[in-house]
Order: C-alpha cells, then sequence, then structure tokens
C-alpha cells in the first residue's frame, strides 16, 4: 500500500449491487398484508412528568397527559409518534404498525392467531396484537383516529450556487426545540436476526433496502437489515424498522424527523444548554442518508433527530456492505463509544452479560464467530 496516498474510509459502502446468488432477496413473496407506516412506539417510565419534560425539550408536543398515560405527537396530522404508559420501570413495550385497511388487521390477526381489538377513544380504530420471534410486542392498527397539523417551525431560505432565493434578510433562527414533525424508525437488537427479520418481512410485507454483514463473514449472511414500507410506487422511508443481531433482544433507539439542518443543529444546541446528554451528532449517515443526531432521554433510551432521508419505491433491490464503526457516517465526528454500547457503565455490563448468556445457550443465532465480528465492527 502506498502509504502517501490517502485512504477513503468510505470506499466500497455505498454498494449498489445486490444479492450474490443464494443470498436473501429481501422480501417475502407473498406476505401476508403490507402495513404503511409505523404509527407509535410503547413504552412504560415510572416518572410520566420527567418524560413530559425532557419531551418538550426534544420537541414533541403533548396530545395527552394524565396521571397514568402520556401521548407525544409530531407536528404533521397522524397518531401520537409515542405512547408512555406509567410503570414500575422504564422498558420499551413494543412498535404499532399502521395497515391501509380494518380487513388487513383482520387478515394479520387470521395469520398469526391473535384477536382484533377495539382501541381506546382517544385514538379510535383496532387493534391486533401478537409478539415477534424475539418477544417484542407488534400491534397492527387501522382506522385510527389523525390529530390535525400544528403550525409548521419557520423553515429558511437558503442561497445555493445557481439559486438564490433569500434577499435583504438574514437567517436568525431562534434557540428553541427542533419541533418534531413525526416518527421515522425504530431499531431492534435480536439474537434471533434471521428468523426475526423474516417473520417481519412475511407478515407485515416490510422489504429490505441495505444488509450489512460483518467483514469476513458475508457466507454467513447479513447481520443488519434496513427495512422499508412496501408501498408500491408510492415512495417510502429507507427505512421504516432496522433490524441488528447481537447477544439480547432490545431497542436499540427511535428517530423523528424534524425540517431541516438549521433547526436539527439549533435544536441541539437547546437540548445541549438544558443539560441533556448527546450520545453523538451531527452528520449524515451513509444508509438512509440522514442527517443525524443522537440524545439519551432520562430513562437512558436513544432518540435520534433526523432530516433529509433517501426514500425508496418497491422497484429498488437490496444494497450489500460491510458494517464498521466508520462507516456509519459519510461526515461528521466518529461513532461514541455511548452510540456503539462500549461505553463503561450499567448498560455495557448488562450486554456483557447478555453475550455470555448467548454464547451458553444454543438455540439463538450468536455465536462465538458472530461475537468475533461484531468485536471487529466496534474496533474499526
Amino acid at each position: 500500500m502506498d502509504l502517501e496516498t490517502p485512504q477513503d474510509v468510505h470506499h466500497d459502502l455505498h454498494v449498489d449491487q445486490g444479492a450474490l446468488p443464494g443470498e436473501h432477496p429481501g422480501r417475502h413473496a407473498n406476505p401476508v398484508i403490507k402495513v404503511e407506516d409505523l404509527a407509535w412506539l410503547e413504552f412504560e417510565k415510572p416518572d410520566l412528568a420527567r418524560t413530559a419534560a425532557f419531551a418538550a425539550d426534544f420537541g414533541f408536543t403533548t396530545s395527552l397527559h394524565t396521571d397514568d398515560e402520556l401521548h407525544l405527537r409530531g407536528a404533521l396530522a397522524g397518531p401520537p409518534c409515542v405512547i408512555v404508559r406509567r410503570g414500575p420501570r422504564s422498558k420499551f413495550v413494543g412498535p404499532t404498525f399502521r395497515a391501509a385497511a380494518l380487513e388487513d388487521v383482520h387478515t394479520f390477526a387470521a395469520g398469526v392467531d391473535a384477536r382484533v381489538d377495539r382501541l381506546p377513544e382517544t385514538l379510535g380504530g383496532v387493534v391486533a396484537t401478537t409478539r415477534d420471534p424475539s418477544g417484542a410486542r407488534v400491534q397492527v392498527v387501522a382506522g385510527v383516529r389523525d390529530l390535525l397539523a400544528l403550525p409548521a417551525q419557520q423553515a429558511v431560505l437558503h442561497n445555493t450556487g445557481g439559486r438564490q432565493e433569500r434577499f435583504n434578510a438574514t437567517v436568525r433562527q431562534p434557540r428553541e426545540p427542533a419541533q418534531v414533525e413525526r416518527l421515522g424508525h425504530v431499531v431492534l437488537q435480536s439474537n434471533r436476526y434471521l428468523e426475526t427479520l423474516n417473520w417481519y418481512l412475511a407478515n407485515l410485507g416490510l422489504i429490505v433496502s441495505d444488509f450489512l454483514f460483518y467483514p469476513g463473514q458475508r457466507e454467513r449472511g447479513p447481520v443488519m437489515s434496513f427495512i422499508r414500507c412496501d408501498r408500491g410506487s408510492t415512495p417510502a422511508d429507507h427505512h421504516t424498522l432496522a433490524m441488528t443481531l447481537g447477544p439480547a433482544n432490545r431497542y436499540v433507539h427511535s428517530a423523528y424527523q424534524v425540517r431541516d439542518l438549521d433547526v436539527l443543529a439549533q435544536g441541539g444546541e437547546y437540548l445541549r444548554e438544558r443539560g441533556h446528554f448527546r450520545s453523538w451528532g451531527i452528520g449524515r449517515h451513509i444508509q438512509g442518508s440522514q442527517i443525524f443526531d443522537y440524545w439519551r432521554d432520562p430513562d437512558g433510551f436513544l432518540v435520534e433527530h433526523f432530516a433529509d432521508g433517501d426514500l425508496f419505491d418497491c422497484t429498488l433491490e437490496p444494497g450489500w456492505a460491510p458494517m464498521t464503526a466508520s462507516g456509519l457516517n459519510q461526515w461528521g465526528p466518529p461513532a461514541t463509544a455511548d452510540f456503539l454500547g462500549v461505553k463503561p457503565g450499567r448498560e455495557s455490563i448488562r450486554e456483557f452479560a447478555a453475550i455470555l448468556n448467548s454464547l451458553r445457550e444454543s438455540d439463538n443465532e450468536f455465536d462465538v464467530q458472530r461475537l468475533l465480528g461484531l468485536v471487529k465492527v466496534a474496533s474499526s
């Protein structure tokens, strides 16, 4: 290697080719239903007042707040992004997906041997509830009541190259929360990654946008997938759900769209000044291309502001790329120990214990070779 030639750490990471012969196709030929989007995420937390205070700083609007339940919404029309119920300890309950029609909920329920129930009047519609192979509660809903859109955060007119739109005016954005517009995606970790991935493709009709594999282990198959809704010719977010192989079945993070980079950056400054902990950012991802900024809420959950993500229709086949820490972003600071889950502390101790448990058990996909691949990723 020529030591005087700069090495591009992103070389070969924007991979456009699809699967090699015999590799995962990234979709099911005949899924039970095709969901349209994520509806909301559900959590349990012991202190709803503290949760509501951080949510306001992060840019949510509260649409319901009782002694036992908190609904957090975005500015765009739709259901709440997050539902938090009072519980003895903080935990992620599971994702809720939105179907196109009531009939789809009944079809899904029949396919997974679940019943269909009515949702509370605060939400409207019907729901079918089951669990994925990793144990996360999964709901499919239809007929839910959409909240009306809220006034949007003011956009900045940008002067760029040959397109000049701002005259006799300056950019002086107020230091305020970055208004959350909508829920974008959730990332889950599973020690039964492939089984769980196939369950979502078969039952919800999701399709894979990108696969990642451990360097040197492509022949063993992918270990992470970015998965979108199949809306036919209508473009959908690059990923609504992302799944990764790991020693424990757990929530990794969730992401919420804001208007643009200016709003994201000013909102980040507001969070920093309020004493909140930035996990990683600001930067631009490779898979999905979105500008990101990651924060920890008071209960330790990782949440993301994002803007300017990719949109794919049903025609694009999955991309394949090696998983590396340096390949997580096109620009921005290196991924932090907190974001990678290797920062010393309670969470890293739990993950280490999960590694030992998974290696002792034989009924999961996380083995010694996968552990070595994960260590290689974290140290890349």
